[in-house]
């Protein structure tokens, strides 16, 4: 048994017995109407499904946006189903849980109902609200949502504080008094959370390496001698940053936070790197801003005056290490993996994605070489 969190162990063996599977076909949309209209008879009679539509993005999750009609009055929900393989492995019912879980202390889109067993659907799937806003301003029609996305002034100082501010009440949230049953908390041990976090995706990396990278080799050891201790254990977002946040594009306020699919309890210095990494960045006039929101050390500065957290610099550079291989296996392991395998609906922008593996290469062989001067 690998030694990381007994959900994240089983998904990895369910996703080993997925491997011999025949290429994944897309859902048809009237073949999920017809799905989404039975799932609703058996829950709330009467209402009526109708307007569904494959939603675009997403290299995950496969989407479809419907209208639900209840006596009248229409209102506007997502499905997300799980194809059979992607570029990241998750659980739904965590997605769920977390979801339910800051629903009234973040805005979050809503989550309401489950189907985690795939006994209705072809798939674990789950039915959210839809949220109004936008990931990028719709003056931007060239940047893949998340990289490279420029806010802009006066935008970037409008929605810098409130991604703070939520970021803070993710890190602050006691999640020990919260309805989790699907998280694991990490308490064995001061370096359990971090252990469990590399050993997951160390396996991931065995299971669907396409090509062998020796740098990936020299960063699982490097990560695996260096494991910091983790004093205390967060909700850790996972993929917070510019692109999985819905603003106003009005106002700027923040609409929903999303893409929770990769959170977990561990170290909230995984979630400080990820934002501030450069792929998810910008590089205007010489000046580097992570998410496009700040330099990373304005950044850092706002995040420990709104959350009352210290930021540990050596621990921020541990996982900027991490969040390097992590990047290099989501798009050059699990991505390519299920591209080639005919595995996943959106093959085309994963091979895409792909083609930014050697950034990830080249920034661990820098990092690393940085370790080795010292």
């Amino acid at each position: 048994m690998t030694d990381t969190e007994p959900l994240l162990a089983s998904l990895l063996e369910e996703r080993k017995a997925r491997r011999g599977l025949p290429p994944y076909l897309p859902q048809d949309d009237r073949a999920v109407a017809a799905l989404l209209q039975s799932w609703y008879d058996a829950r709330e009679p009467g209402a009526t499904v109708h307007d569904v539509a494959r939603m675009g993005g997403g290299a995950s999750r496969e989407q479809f946006i419907f209208t639900l009609d209840r006596d009248g009055a229409p209102a506007r929900y997502i499905l997300r189903m799980d194809p059979t393989e992607g570029i990241t492995e998750t659980s739904r019912a965590r997605e769920y849980e977390i979801l339910r879980a800051f629903d009234g202390t973040l805005p979050v889109p809503k989550a309401v109902w489950l189907d985690i067993d795939a006994d209705h659907f072809p798939c674990p799937a789950m039915i959210v609200e839809v949220v109004a806003g936008v990931t990028k301003p719709t003056s931007d029609q060239l940047s893949v949502t998340g990289l490279g996305t420029v806010l802009g002034d006066p935008l970037r100082d409008i929605v810098r504080p409130q991604f703070l501010d939520h970021l803070a009440t993710i890190h602050n949230f006691d999640w020990a008094s919260a309805d989790l049953p699907s998280f694991t908390a990490p308490t064995d041990d001061p370096k359990q959370p971090t252990r469990w976090l590399i050993q997951f995706w160390k396996e991931l990396l065995e299971q669907d390496a396409v090509t062998k990278e020796p740098v990936l080799r020299l960063a699982t050891q490097w990560l695996e001698d260096n494991v910091p201790d983790c004093e205390n254990i967060s909700v850790v977002h996972g993929d917070y940053r510019t692109g999985n946040y819905l603003f106003d594009e009005r106002d700027g306020r923040i609409t929903a936070i999303l893409d929770w699919e990769m959170c977990y309890l561990g170290d909230l210095h995984a979630d400080l790197a990820w934002a501030i990494q450069p792929v998810f960045g910008s590089h205007i006039d010489g000046v580097f801003r992570g998410s496009d929101l700040a330099p990373p050390a304005q950044f850092l500065a706002e995040y420990e005056a709104a959350s009352g957290n210290r930021v540990d610099r050596a621990k921020l550079h541990y996982f900027t290490i991490f969040n390097a291989w992590k990047s290099y296996i989501l798009v050059a392991a699990l991505g390519m993996r299920a591209a080639r395998q005919a595995h996943n609906h959106q093959d085309v922008l994963l091979t895409f994605l792909a083609a930014t593996g050697p950034l990830f290469v080249d920034e661990l062989a820098r990092l690393l070489m940085m370790e080795e001067s010292q």
